[in-house]
């Protein structure tokens, strides 16, 4: 009777185990059609999550057709363009654990540059199911950015000439992933200036991000 009851009490215990995995494995599943965007304080797991992205050393210069007519505040990257062989290749560093975030850029001819950031309080939150992948078994994987945006601290080297008073930045992390945020979703960044004397963005991945 006691080995009938504690064989009963075991499968009990497994079962209970397997459904509070499931519902835990769940509260993180994405619904389909799901669409959210939003801004918020940036808060402490923002804060923390951010802290653990890496940047990739390969980053480049954005640039459409009309190449560096529609780029405005990198005269010396488009003086070295000029006399560059090929694609330009870009180096890139980033740290945002501190006050002052930092995106460090460097040229193929060693032009560098480093964009201080003031640490963002509010942050834009956006995910979206874009219907890719029918039928996964927790939901679709979601695209999704987290965006802060704000007014440039400064900028030194190949960008300060054009980092003028009120110059402003977007920076992006984007990636897939399920309905919670994960450091391994993101995978790419964006950084954006715009002002008076600016016009431009650099990209990358960020190496802390799922190969």
């Amino acid at each position: 009777m006691l080995k009938k009851v504690g064989i009963h009490l075991f499968a009990l215990l497994v079962t209970i185990s397997l459904l509070s995995g499931n519902i835990f494995a769940c509260a993180c599943c994405a619904e389909p059609g799901t669409r959210i965007n939003y801004t918020a304080k940036t808060d402490s797991f923002i804060r923390d999550l951010v802290k653990q992205f890496k940047v990739a050393d390969e980053a480049n210069l954005y640039m459409t057709e009309a190449g560096f007519d529609g780029i405005e505040g990198i005269d010396l990257i488009a003086k070295e363009d000029e006399t560059a062989a090929g694609i330009m290749d870009f180096t890139s560093t980033g740290a945002f654990a501190e006050k002052l975030w930092k995106m460090n850029i460097k040229s193929p001819k060693g032009l560098t540059a480093t964009y201080s950031i003031p640490a963002p309080l509010k942050y834009t939150e956006f995910k979206v199911d874009i219907h890719d992948q029918e039928d996964r078994p927790n939901g679709p994987l979601l695209y999704k950015e987290i965006l802060f945006e704000g007014v440039l601290a400064s900028a030194t080297g190949f960008a300060r000439a054009g980092a003028v008073r009120g110059t402003k930045y977007e920076l992006v992390f984007s990636g897939r992933g399920s309905g919670c945020n994960e450091v391994e979703d993101f995978t790419h960044w964006r950084l954006d200036i715009d002002g008076p004397k600016a016009g431009y963005a650099f990209l990358g991945k960020l190496s802390s991000g799922r190969k």
